[in-house]
């Protein structure tokens, strides 16, 4: 079981890791659903902790659909976030027909070579998620997709999601559920969808507050429930 946290600073990553996070998600504009973090901030992240980052790569929250400049400057990061160190980058891109773009994504994958790839929540607004998660199973480069299963949270979108985790099993691309998930909920929702990555944001934040920083007490106690969960067998891992 991966518990990933949301991290916006170098305290973040810092208390995250001490929390026993196994992976950061390194952002800024956490308001704004995550954008890309500026390059001082990855250096000095990178060099603060021992966990893999993983940095977003989100020019604006306007759209999941970018112009050739913009991808150009997507593209650029992409190669300046693997210079400095960092284990992953996060992005997605979609077409004005709600389908993966392509183009985008190969674009962006020829500067990330050695990085683990992660197609963020852009998934989420695509017009077909099984069909996106059998476009992105075509390229090997992309690790994870994190999603909500099409929904406003994860607990919300479970049978899609568990769905996704039957369908990438045995497969490269794993499934990072996300978006309103607790140490109070994550346990259930881990045993409905035999998911094995966890996604947490303001619920592992002082008073659960998005704009304040990590609490390692609340990160090390929904590390606990995931945890515990993992050691008892999914109703998926029973049929």
């Amino acid at each position: 079981m991966l518990v990933e946290v949301i991290a916006t600073s170098v305290e973040d990553a810092k208390r995250a890791e001490q929390g026993g996070a196994d992976r950061l998600e390194l952002i800024s504009g956490i308001l704004e659903g995550g954008l890309t973090p500026s390059w001082g901030l990855v250096n000095a992240v990178v060099k603060a902790v021992s966990i893999p980052v993983h940095v977003m790569v989100r020019p604006h929250s306007q759209s999941f659909c970018y112009t050739a400049d913009e991808l150009r400057v997507m593209k650029e990061d992409v190669r300046m976030i693997r210079e400095l160190g960092a284990a992953g980058v996060v992005f997605g891109m979609l077409t004005p027909e709600r389908q993966i773009d392509r183009y985008g994504l190969e674009l962006l994958l020829t500067e990330a070579d050695g990085l683990n790839v992660t197609f963020h929540r852009a998934f989420d607004e695509a017009a077909d998620l099984l069909e996106a998660a059998r476009v992105l199973l075509q390229y090997p480069q992309v690790r994870t997709i994190l999603t909500s299963g099409g929904k406003r949270t994860a607990i919300e979108g479970a049978d899609c999601i568990a769905k996704l985790v039957r369908m990438t099993k045995q497969t490269s691309l794993g499934v990072l559920a996300g978006s309103g998930l607790t140490e109070a909920n994550a346990p259930e929702f881990i045993r409905r969808t035999g998911v094995q990555q966890v996604h947490f944001g303001t619920a592992a934040r002082e008073e659960k507050q998005a704009l304040r920083y990590v609490d390692a007490g609340r990160v090390a106690a929904i590390k606990r429930a995931c945890m515990q969960t993992a050691t008892l067998k999914s109703p998926m891992d029973r049929t």
